[in-house]
């Protein structure tokens, strides 16, 4: 495997993508350390070794992340015998012969309630064969409740993708961004719930105020949310290639057709991905996610709309655990829920539950069937209900479908898909749309669990949600059909209606239990005056005991600073005083050596002097040897 990465992905065998995946597949380093006379076969076992008891998931998501950064194409280059069907942006087609090629979903009685699409799509251009499924031109076509129904989309569809953003603004279904193969996406797409026609805006970044400002191109991103206000929608936070320091929250204008940066106030929150952001009144409450170092959050951060003016929420309680890939969901305007989510190793399960008033938080006991640990799901609310789709554990995809009401905050499985059948996805989006007074949920998009090249196409599931409807697989779309789900809810909620008498109290919002009694049953909440000035004057003490807390830890606090800037003053003065002793001997023996130096220099003049007087010598022995030959002649 370590050939083929450098063959085909250029990558050095030492280079930290080798090991991490030698972490997800083999596991810990085990082998025995290299002698010292082969210096690179043990710089190869340190750097293996040095990875620790990582878990085999957070080692594969690593693995993934470095050559989504290093080489966002690396994908598409794997030869065909590890990858036989590599990825396409055309729709695939299934042969009739391999039947279990393509799971069926069943409406629990064993028969399948979608035939096996028989469209073969390519480069966008549809052609029709013989099939079963009956082809409808829209949602207002739906008749059947309670059963799968195949849509006919038209237009060029996006590129498959997650982690995007989406939202439903005016009978319109907006998708921005995402991830496909590795790369950051920046288009911005639009599903007509009227036509169920696709289309692409060309949309350009305002950069700036006023109407001669220059336009640029919007920054390829994944992870962010999309979030519907008005007649206008925020592009919040998202994982970029090259982050900012803090949330860069963009507005998107339907009307002009551009994007423009939103300023704001106060101190924003770090930048990150795969937070939770939901609109709460006229405020967004972000939540958790996790940074450009992969750090993961549980911050809290609210965001007023009206004055763009950010505040920072240092919530009492036990929050959750720092997370991304979660969902949340506000009920009755006041209780924040958080589901789900995951950790670099972990999937979670747990619901949490923020009381805005009292900005507390709390576990609160929940009925019916616990869901199993999840991330990449995604969720939308339709009244009191929370239905949530998706995910994925580490191991394999979450195919079950679940609904919160929550109120009772009561849990249940709607539908289960039976028989052998793909993953389910994460990183999909899912949606809340009326159309012609009924009420549709619409998922889009989506990426399976363990990264396979399955995902080849794009899937549109839309359905209307009731006590019960069918399951449905969102890695389901290789034939890239679109399918409808309508139930029989309108005759349920009428009938409810009529058995329950009129009154004032039949339109007031049921709240979430927020505590637990000791014999393990669920109350409801009270809103009366009475209850809510006991937990004002409770939130109150709390409070004033938790500043008085902060108050006493401060001023310790700068009892100890204090302290020690006497301690440093003193250093101080003594380091002063040593420094004017040092100062007086180096005066000293500047003294001495220029002494010395004199000397030196007398000393040199005497050896010059001897020098002259040696060679006068000289002359006068060879004179002297002269005379005696002259003599002796």
């Amino acid at each position: 495997m370590a050939g083929i990465r450098d063959r085909e992905f250029g990558l050095a065998a030492t280079d930290l993508v080798v090991f991490v995946s030698a972490q997800a597949t083999v596991g810990p380093c085990n082998v025995p350390k290299p002698r010292a006379w082969s210096p690179v076969e043990q710089s190869k076992w340190t750097s293996w070794h040095g990875l620790g008891s990582m878990p085999s998931a957070e080692a594969m998501r690593l693995f993934v992340k470095i050559l989504e950064e290093e080489d966002p194409g690396w994908y598409s280059r794997i030869p065909e015998f590890i990858n036989p069907q590599p990825v396409v942006d055309i729709e695939m087609h299934k042969p009739k012969e391999e039947p279990d090629i393509v799971p069926a979903l069943t409406n629990g009685t064993g028969t399948s309630s979608i035939p096996e699409p028989k469209t073969i799509s390519e480069n966008g251009s549809s052609v029709e064969t013989q099939d079963k499924v009956v082809i409808l031109e829209g949602l207002s076509t739906v008749s059947a409740h309670e059963e799968w129904t195949a849509l006919s989309v038209s237009g060029q569809r996006p590129k498959p993708r997650y982690e995007h953003g989406a939202t439903v603004l005016q009978d319109k279904m907006y998708i921005f961004g995402g991830n496909h193969n590795g790369r950051y996406l920046s288009d911005l797409q639009v599903l007509d719930l009227k036509s169920l026609t696709w289309s692409k805006v060309d949309a350009k970044l305002q950069a700036g105020t006023s109407d001669s400002a220059k336009t640029a191109q919007v920054s390829p991103c994944a992870g962010h949310s999309l979030i519907s206000c008005g007649n206008k929608f925020f592009s919040v936070a998202g994982h970029t290639k090259d982050p900012s320091d803090s949330i860069t929250v963009k507005e998107f204008d339907p009307h002009t057709c551009t994007w423009s940066i939103v300023k704001t106030y106060g101190k924003p929150p770090v930048s990150r991905g795969g937070q939770s952001v939901t609109l709460v009144g006229t405020t967004l409450v972000v939540f958790g996610g996790e940074d450009a170092k992969r750090c993961l959050l549980n911050d809290l951060h609210i965001l007023d709309l009206e004055t763009m003016t950010w505040d920072d929420v240092d919530a009492i309680g036990t929050p959750p655990a720092p997370r991304s890939d979660h969902v949340a969901a506000c009920h009755a305007d006041r209780y924040l829920l958080i589901f789900g989510g995951g950790s670099h190793a972990t999937c979670f399960n747990d619901l949490h539950v923020l009381d805005l008033q009292t900005m507390e938080w709390s576990r609160p006991k929940q009925q019916g069937p616990i869901p199993s640990p999840r991330a990449g799901h995604a969720g939308a609310t339709v009244g009191e209900n929370w239905y949530i789709v998706g995910g994925g554990n580490n191991k394999s995809g979450v195919s079950e479908t679940l609904v919160l009401n929550m109120s009772t905050l009561a849990w249940s499985v709607v539908s289960t898909v039976e028989g052998r059948v793909p993953l389910a996805s994460e990183g999909m989006t899912l949606l809340y749309s009326n159309y012609s007074g009924e009420d549709y949920l619409i998922s889009f998009g989506g990426y399976n669990g363990r990264y396979s090249n399955e995902v080849t196409g794009i899937l549109l599931i839309i359905y209307m949600p009731g006590n019960r409807f069918q399951n449905f697989n969102l890695l389901f779309y290789s034939a890239g059909q679109v399918y409808a789900l309508k139930l029989s809810v309108k005759l349920d909620l009428q009938s409810s209606t009529k058995d329950q008498p009129t009154s004032d109290s039949t339109s007031r919002v049921l709240e979430p239990e927020v505590e637990i009694s000791q014999d393990g049953k669920i109350r409801e909440i009270a809103m009366d005056n009475a209850d809510s000035k006991n937990r004002n004057d409770e939130a109150n003490e709390q409070l004033l005991a938790a500043l008085k807390a902060e108050k006493d830890e401060l001023e310790a606090t700068l009892n100890r600073e204090g302290l020690q800037t006497v301690q440093l003053k003193e250093e101080i003065t003594e380091a002063e005083a040593r420094n004017a002793e040092l100062t007086k001997e180096l005066q000293a023996v500047r003294g001495q050596l220029a002494a010395e130096q004199s000397r030196c220099f007398k000393l040199e003049v005497d050896v010059a002097e001897l020098r002259q007087k040696l060679q006068s010598l000289d002359a006068l022995e060879r004179e002297v040897e002269l005379l005696r030959r002259q003599k002796a002649a």
